[in-house]
């Protein structure tokens, strides 16, 4: 079974999003990382990027695929987690500390359409 943390909110794609003031920081679960195995690369946006909710905002890629990643929220992208150009197995060693990127919520009501630990668990069983 994985590991999904108090305190984060899901998305279907299996993305997370912990807030942080009218910041949301978004990676991606525990299953996600464990179902693409071992990470070769991950395609990051821009600073200023703009996105909306749904819309895919870049890829993992792992030995054994490509996923693209989409984000739960709209907004501005105001910071990418650079480090996961040269180490992208940093999401596979932890999937909750190693975020991706930072988006400056434009609609926190989005956040409604997410799913709580229990829902995600319930939803990750399911599949």
């Amino acid at each position: 079974m994985s590991k999904v943390l108090e305190g984060l909110l899901y998305s279907e794609s299996h993305e997370w999003v912990r807030m942080e003031g009218d910041i949301a920081v978004i990676g991606v679960s525990d299953y996600a990382q464990h179902s693409m195995g071992a990470l070769t690369y991950v395609d990051l946006p821009e600073v200023g990027d703009t996105f909306e909710q749904g819309e895919s905002f870049g890829a993992l890629e792992s030995v054994k695929a490509a996923s693209e990643l989409y984000t739960p929220v709209s907004g501005e992208v105001t910071e990418v987690n650079e480090e996961l150009e040269d180490e992208p197995e940093a999401v596979n060693n932890d999937p909750y500390g190693a975020w991706i990127i930072k988006i400056a919520v434009e609609d926190k009501s989005q956040l409604d359409a997410l799913m709580g630990p229990e829902a995600y668990n319930t939803y990750t069983e399911s599949l």
